[in-house]
């Protein structure tokens, strides 16, 4: 059983932080270079990260269908092949449309990835150890995010290389989970379609939604308002990156919260705390202390609100978790691409200040939006 939570978990774990991390937040992370590598403008770049998130949206789908079919294992593979393909193509990018295109397959693969990792830890483990573990395999976002920030801080004036490490790692991050996960038949979904729409399906989809209009300025513009509006270096925009990511391992602790607090109070907590940390990076990103702890308080609430977004979905979907979660994440995305372009046209034209204090009044709308008050089930496989 140890070896099994702490295989499986890890290269989870790992994967996720490859896709989302590498493949599809890196891309805000490199938002300077690129610009001016590209010459993009704000409404550019909006643009082309609103095709990561539309690519998100697509694989999420074809990966719920084909983790009921054909099972977790082969569906997560494929999703490391196309996060390492898409990365390779981002590094050897010689125009802004084969850097879109790089972009929006590195995407699809974090679509690809979610539902076939929880559908995976379900088959294994129950109750209170699930929801460990699907809020720590979750948390490799951070992991990922931690790994960029200083390889970004190294290889600025080559981002090529570091896309190419991006690419490495990611295909030995892929051969690792090709071991650690079982070979499965089916993931074991297979609730009827006639129960597709259940009670707290629509709150659950509007929050989601929510969520990723929210999440987006920070995710896309962060790293170029610090240096831009802040008029910070390579070096303070790097650190404030990797703070937002170690900040975002913490979100790995949303399981214990839940068990702790209960789903409910949890979700108020993240919400607010992400909402507050937007607004502080619009407003005070010409100060060094604000530019560190912002990211890390958004850091932590942005990968505990997704992680509760996933348990959300498993008590709505307690039978067909790779299509809950799936229809969560999915809609998040959806939320991120609607945001995306919205947020960079806002910046072109009212500025950064005013586009990112926009994001964080539309997350506290999720406040509106919130699971029924219950704590998550707290028995343990003997």
């Amino acid at each position: 059983m140890q070896r099994s939570f702490y295989f499986v978990v890890g290269a989870g774990a790992c994967l996720i932080g490859c896709c989302y991390g590498f493949a599809r937040f890196a891309y805000g992370l490199f938002s300077p270079v690129f610009t001016d590598t590209f010459g993009l403008t704000s409404t550019v770049f909006g643009l082309i990260g609103a095709g990561s998130y539309a690519g998100y949206c697509a694989a999420i789908v074809v990966s719920m269908v084909l983790t009921e079919r054909i099972g977790p294992r082969p569906v997560a593979i494929g999703a490391g092949v196309v996060a390492t393909v898409g990365i390779s193509i981002v590094a050897a990018a010689p125009s802004t449309p084969v850097l879109a295109i790089g972009v929006l397959v590195g995407g699809c693969s974090t679509g690809i990835a979610s539902p076939p990792l929880a559908a995976a830890v379900a088959q294994l483990m129950r109750g209170a150890v699930a929801d460990r573990a699907q809020t720590i395999v979750n948390a490799g976002t951070g992991i990922g995010v931690v790994v960029s920030g200083p390889v970004s801080l190294l290889l600025f004036g080559h981002w090529r290389i570091a896309w190419a490490l991006f690419a490495i790692i990611t295909a030995a991050v892929t051969v690792w989970t090709a071991f650690a996960l079982p070979s499965a038949g089916a993931s074991g979904d297979t609730g009827p379609r006639e129960k597709t729409l259940r009670p707290g399906v629509s709150g659950l989809v509007a929050a989601s939604l929510v969520a990723g209009v929210g999440s987006i300025a920070v995710w896309n513009f962060g790293r170029d308002v610090i240096t831009t509006v802040g008029g910070a270096g390579p070096f303070e925009s790097s650190a404030a990156w990797t703070v937002l990511g170690a900040a975002g391992i913490a979100g790995a602790f949303g399981g214990a919260l839940v068990q702790r607090i209960g789903l409910r109070p949890a979700w108020i907590l993240t919400t607010v705390a992400m909402a507050a940390a937007t607004l502080a990076l619009a407003l005070g990103s010409a100060h060094p202390v604000v530019t560190l702890t912002a990211p890390g308080v958004f850091g932590a609430a942005y990968v505990a609100m997704s992680g509760l977004l996933l348990l959300w979905s498993v008590r709505v979907y307690p039978d067909r978790t790779a299509f809950g979660v799936g229809l969560s994440f999915c809609t998040l995305a959806v939320g991120q691409a609607l945001g995306a372009p919205a947020v960079g046209a806002l910046i072109d034209s009212a500025g950064a200040r005013t586009a990112f204090g926009a994001c964080a009044l539309v997350g506290l709308l999720a406040l509106l939006l919130r699971p029924a008050a219950e704590k998550a089930p707290v028995t343990v496989p003997g």
